[in-house]
């Protein structure tokens, strides 16, 4: 549904109602109360088939229709028409209310295209033109004169309120679709340094299979020479890193499901200084998309850089899997963050870090864009910072053991 159409037709309703109250009204007042003698079947049955058509239109917007230009204008011509009928049976030519044509063509120009506005304005100066030339005159007791300018002063109100509700839902529209404009613009500029990105990674890592290979030989070499357990522990974590390196370069080459509970532990294995509390418990053998992995490390990377420059090198995690949704809370005891500044960097491959690519948070939030999902950041209790996700993803058990 086009949302522009949509709030114009919504807008057309609710002042199609402001005009059936004001002609009701009108006729009861003038009828009643000032005696003019008016054709009061003729402008009940005009004020009736309005009636009927706003509740016709009010419940093809709720049936979720799909409005078009040729639909808002479909609306307008029964206005128009509505009003000649009106304005011909309460004096035609004479009738201060047929100003009325004018708001109605104004409206058009502001929301349709110039060919839309110009059909509407052809149809506005005809219902006019009709309603001056077989209009009824009215028999008005009394100074004919007062009752002209009573009614100009109320076509004039009436202008100023439709034009002023009108301008001002008009100009909110016109607001939201440039912040929506604005936040495409960007995400546009991100996807496609993103895009790059991948592509790159994925001619890298063919580059590098084959010096990781060297280092794997190498690092064995130097495991079977070894001859203190200190030497051997730390051959045996290099050979871990590198082993780690090489499933991490295979999965850029050809992207598969990856463990969760895998992925946290070789963070750990990555991150040895920093001191991991583990809280929800999650399906044994669950696997996820390489993405969710990414999202998960970038998440627990900023979290340990952030503890340790403000040296709290503790980073809390909370994992859990339910109908579907894999919900996540990553805390870190860093120095807090400033609420001025936006959790996601303007530019890509640009960080406040030292050292830092500006590349995870922005991997993290198209992740959460493209999965459909919710990241939220908060100043957690006692400094730092807690990022909760949740995230709805497709999600296999296995049960092979590692």
């Amino acid at each position: 549904m086009s949302r522009t159409e949509t709030s114009f037709l919504r807008t057309l309703s609710s002042l199609r109602w402001l005009a059936i109250g004001g002609q009701a009204a009108t006729i009861f007042i003038a009828g009643g109360l000032l005696n003019v003698d008016l054709h009061a079947s003729m402008l009940w049955a005009g004020v009736g088939t309005l009636i009927l058509f706003n509740l016709y239109a009010g419940w093809h917007l709720r049936a979720g229709g799909e409005p078009s230009h040729a639909t808002a204008v479909g609306h307008m011509l029964v206005d128009i028409v509505v009003l000649a009928w009106m304005i011909a049976w309460s004096g035609g030519i004479g009738n201060p209310f047929g100003l009325l044509f004018l708001v109605l063509i104004a409206l058009a120009a502001m929301a349709l295209p110039r060919h839309w506005a110009y059909a509407t304005a052809a149809a506005g100066v005809t219902g006019y033109g009709a309603a001056a030339i077989f209009g009824q005159p009215l028999k008005a007791p009394g100074d004919a004169y007062q009752l002209l300018l009573l009614g100009i002063v109320s076509s004039f109100l009436i202008t100023v309120v439709v034009i002023l509700i009108f301008s001002t839902r008009l100009a909110a529209d016109l607001r939201h679709r440039e912040r929506e404009l604005a936040d495409l613009s960007e995400r546009f500029a991100r996807n496609e340094g993103i895009v790059a990105l991948a592509t790159h990674a994925a001619s890298m890592a063919h580059e590098l299979n084959t010096p990781l290979a060297t280092m794997t030989l190498l690092a064995d070499e130097i495991a079977e020479q070894a001859d203190t357990d200190d030497l051997k522990a730390d051959t045996q974590v290099l050979t871990e890193l590198l082993a780690l390196c090489r499933e991490r370069v295979r999965n850029l080459a050809v992207p598969s499901e990856v463990e969760l509970e895998r992925v946290v532990e070789q963070w750990t294995l990555v991150r040895p200084t920093v001191e991991l509390h583990r809280t929800g418990i999650l399906p044994k053998g669950l696997r996820v998309e390489p993405s969710v992995a990414h999202l998960l490390q970038a998440l627990l990377n900023n979290a340990a850089d952030a503890g340790e420059q403000a040296g709290a090198p503790y980073v809390d995690l909370h994992l859990e899997c339910k109908n579907g949704m894999v919900s996540g809370m990553v805390r870190d005891y860093g120095h807090g963050f400033n609420p001025d500044q936006p959790l996601l960097p303007a530019t890509l491959f640009r960080s406040a870090k030292p050292g830092g690519l500006g590349v995870g948070l922005a991997l993290s939030h198209a992740t959460v864009e493209r999965l459909r999902g919710e990241m939220t950041m908060t100043p957690a209790s006692g400094g730092g910072v807690r990022i909760q996700f949740h995230l709805p993803v497709e999600t296999t058990v296995t049960s092979t053991a590692r």
